[in-house]
């Protein structure tokens, strides 16, 4: 579990007391004990009112509150308060102060307005962690440490400039090197002082935020911004181990986030923390994949739940209200998914400022006669009957789907082959044919062990690192089944594309040798015109975006092309290598086809849906101590009937058998 001394799924949130009176706090403990909520979130953007100034530190206030929830009942997940830094800072240096993409520098506001490589800003966020810990290591309160808050945003200041050119020297060794790397012979390119490199930026190589004339120079950019980030996040969080080094340390995630490679930051943290904001209309199986990713971060180690709106969120274009039920029921979905906490994103409202019409378990009224509180008290209510039932079980999956931050920058900065081509989307679309078919997938790194499963899809795998190839030619030998799609083993780690023939370094063990690439507006559409049926598959699908012009190189055909001038050539191949199987997708299929497609592989390999449910219901399996926990949602807004063997529902401890049902986004926890 994350720490003993709370072994129950925690309940909470984001809690900001100092923008309240004294005479507020008794009300909210109050309202708290009644909803359920054990733990609050302090501190996250208090900097500037803990440091007045350089010299002066002021925790009063937070002991203060520290020690009142606890009386309480109450635990503090206690962040640093570095994510904002205090408007004294800014004044007096100015080098802590970011510039932008367009080469501007910012003045003091909003918030992520630090540069990641400022030395100030390193200095006064590593003495603040280091103070905090320092007071509070001994207060029994205080249940996890929260650095700063929601990393991201680039810089290209001149601290950020001289760190780069340091990065690369590390990385590449000699500007030999380097531009080699990055093919910088192209339009007279070559560097010959390290310090002629610059940020890649509206003023240099990009535009548009995702268009670059030299992609291994942006490409580097990424992960050097990332890792920067990624080291401020240490230096907060090794010192603050220092003090408490039993106390877990988390930063709080974004799910798809573009900017950071979550997947290195995962590395580095104790435990996965994240923040989900779904719109109204979001796809209950894009929630799910995020879920299902973070979890991945950690090799499927339970993640918590940081934030998520009990209500509405104030930043999307309309700000619409969760409906009655969906609140408990996206509730659950996370921890169906692996999370061990259901925190929210804010306990009270705030009165002013931008946040003011977020949702709040607290709304402006002022009391606990509101339907969102009344929801919020019930969640509690259950999530405390549930007790440590829950705690620390793990989702199984036999089903695998690759993601790469790199990749996927890569993929964006491609100078083609289609503008509308989007990594998240592609593999978003594979996730959701497995989802609606109830299969439990993994969301897994390139780093990971891939013998654990035996399907492993790798949509839109655009950038092929090195050693990689040897890992899946290992996997398929061994027997595994590997999917991968059209503009696949193009490059290798550098961005640099791998001559002798698309796809690269994948090419033998897919039996396939892509000769062209045709890319078409989204609205033309081609068929895939099945060669027999095969299992779900029948018949002929609708087909866009990129067309992979292919010939086989031992490779079965298992479907073709239906029009334009490679009508007849292939589209979907099979190929037999050692014990296993690879199969390429040349194209972006419908989505009828990629649910006929995912049935037809996992019937093949034996995998098996958890159950067999109505449409719009979704269930997940979470095991611990050699029981199974089925989490059944209706995400529809009608009650349900679905068949299940026997089982017992954890929520009302009734025992079940055959027929029963789930009200209108309603959720069953049974145990088998």
């Amino acid at each position: 579990m994350i720490n003993e001394k709370l072994p129950k799924i925690w309940y909470g949130g984001d809690y900001n007391p100092e923008q309240w009176e004294k005479e507020d706090w008794d009300e909210d403990v109050r309202m708290f004990k009644l909803a359920g909520i054990d733990v609050a979130t302090l501190n996250v953007f208090s900097w500037a009112l803990i440091q007045p100034d350089e010299e002066t530190y002021d925790f009063e206030w937070l002991d203060e509150q520290i020690d009142r929830l606890y009386e309480n009942g109450i635990y503090t997940c206690l962040a640093t308060s570095t994510a904002a830094h205090p408007a004294w800072m800014a004044k007096k240096y100015p080098d802590v102060l970011r510039v932008d993409y367009q080469g501007r520098k910012r003045k003091f506001g909003g918030r992520h307005n630090s540069c990641p490589n400022s030395p100030t800003y390193r200095k006064y966020a590593e003495r603040m962690a280091d103070r905090l810990g320092e007071r509070y290591k001994e207060h029994p309160g205080v249940l996890i440490w929260h650095v700063s808050n929601e990393y991201g945003g680039y810089c290209y200041c001149d601290n950020c400039a001289d760190g780069f050119r340091n990065w690369l020297k590390e990385k590449y060794g000699s500007l030999e090197s380097l531009n080699k790397a990055w093919n910088t012979r192209f339009w007279g390119h070559t560097f010959y002082e390290w310090d002629e490199i610059v940020p890649p930026n509206e003023l240099s190589e990009e535009w548009n935020g995702d268009s670059t004339s030299f992609q291994g120079i942006s490409l580097d950019y990424r992960i050097f911004q990332s890792d920067s980030l990624l080291e401020c996040f240490k230096i907060e969080r090794d010192v603050l181990k220092k003090h408490t080094p039993a106390i877990p340390v988390t930063t709080n995630l974004m799910g798809t986030y573009n900017e950071l490679d979550y997947f290195k930051w995962g590395r580095e943290m104790d435990v996965v923390s994240w923040d989900n904001y779904p719109a109204y209309n979001t796809p209950e199986s894009f929630t799910a994949m995020r879920h299902d990713l973070m979890r991945g971060l950690k090799s499927g180690q339970p993640f918590m739940l940081m934030e998520q709106t009990p209500s509405q969120q104030n930043w999307q274009p309309y700000n619409s209200l969760k409906r009655p039920g969906v609140m408990r029921l996206w509730s659950y979905q996370a921890v169906a998914r692996g999370a061990d906490t259901v925190m929210f994103f804010q306990l009270r409202r705030s009165v002013g400022a931008c946040e003011k019409y977020h949702g709040a378990v607290i709304e402006h009224v002022g009391h606990e006669n509101t339907r969102v509180f009344r929801e919020t008290a019930e969640l509690g209510r259950e999530l405390t009957q549930l007790s440590d039932t829950l705690l620390d079980a793990r989702v199984h999956a036999k089903v695998a789907i690759v993601f790469d931050w790199e990749n996927r920058w890569a993929t964006e900065l491609s100078s083609g082959p289609s503008k509308a081509l989007d990594y998240v989307n592609e593999v978003h679309k594979y996730y959701a044919a497995l989802f609606e078919e109830n299969i439990a997938v993994d969301m897994v790194g390139v780093e990971e062990d891939l013998s654990k499963y035996d399907i492993v899809f790798a949509p839109v795998l655009y950038m092929v690192k090195s050693g990689y190839a040897d890992k899946v030619r290992q996997y398929v030998q061994n027997g595994g089944t590997f999917i991968t799609t059209f503009f696949s083993g193009i490059v290798n780690e550098l961005d640099l594309v791998t001559t002798g023939g698309y796809p690269g370094e994948l090419r033998d063990i897919l039996g396939i040798w892509v000769e062209e690439i045709d890319a078409l507006p989204p609205e033309e559409k081609n068929q895939i015109v099945l060669k027999k049926d095969t299992g779900s598959l029948a018949g002929s699908y609708e087909c866009s975006l990129l067309f992979d012009i292919m010939h086989t190189e031992g490779a079965e055909v298992l479907a073709e092309y239906g029009s334009d001038f490679y009508a007849g050539t292939p589209v979907i191949t099979c190929n037999s290598f050692g014990q296993g199987k690879a199969y390429y997708v040349g194209t972006c299929p419908d989505q009828a086809f990629l649910t006929d497609f995912v049935k037809t592989i996992c019937d093949e390999k034996g995998v098996k849906p958890l159950l067999e449910l109505p449409k719009g219901v979704e269930v997940t399996e979470r095991r611990k101590d050699g029981r199974s926990y089925f989490f059944i949602m209706n995400h529809n807004s009608l009650k349900v009937d679905f068949e299940i063997s026997e089982g017992t529902d954890l929520l009302t401890g009734e025992e079940l058998k055959g027929i029963t049902s789930v009200e209108a986004y309603g959720v069953k926890i049974i145990k088998r």
